[in-house]
């Protein structure tokens, strides 16, 4: 019989990220994450020795940089295709969990962990560094540096209460409505 494979790393980043995406920080222990990535309690504190907070870090920039991935293929081909990758994405998300996660960056921002502000700080990066990705494609492609900037802020915070409307009221209207008057806005900004 072959030896079991011992849990990796990634498994419980992952897992830890897909259950703050829909439970939210505080509701996430690490016992249960060691159950929902399948490992071994033991594994998770040899891995994080930090604990939670190390976990929850590492778990937020694993989706933005997820997310990030994603950005950088379709900004390729022009901020408006970049923007309809952002929005599919969290459509994608929204509906195939029934509404029932959303994005674990925007998660920890809201609840304001207990004790460990290096969470939200590793957030802010992630939000930041997805704005710096549009406001670059944007720039890029004829849009103003100033108005660059502004657009891609809009994009994501739109983009981040859509999705939190769309998981209360469990449909896309919010996220469809959003996203039909981005995708006006960036596409005048680089015609412009």
């Amino acid at each position: 019989m072959a030896e079991p494979t011992p849990p990796s790393r990634q498994q419980l980043v992952a897992g830890a990220a897909d259950m703050i995406r829909r439970r939210g920080l505080n509701a996430t222990s690490i016992r249960e994450v060691a159950k929902h990535a399948g490992t071994p309690l033991g594994s998770t504190y040899h891995y994080f020795p930090g604990g939670k907070g190390q976990l929850a870090g590492e778990a937020v920039r694993f989706a933005g940089d997820t997310v990030a991935k994603v950005l950088a293929k379709r900004l390729r081909a022009g901020p408006v295709d970049g923007l309809r990758a952002f929005l599919a994405l969290w459509r994608e998300i929204l509906t195939g969990t029934g509404f029932r996660a959303g994005c674990p960056v925007l998660a920890v921002s809201v609840e304001e962990p207990a004790d460990d502000d290096a969470v939200l700080a590793v957030a802010a990066e992630v939000f930041t560094g997805w704005e710096d990705q549009l406001a670059a494609a944007l720039r890029e492609h004829g849009a103003e540096p100033v108005e660059a900037g502004q657009l891609a802020t809009l994009v994501v915070t739109a983009t981040e209460g859509a999705v939190a409307v769309c998981r209360a009221q469990r449909a896309t209207r919010a996220l469809d409505r959003v996203a039909a008057q981005l995708e006006k806005l960036v596409a005048a900004a680089v015609e412009g």
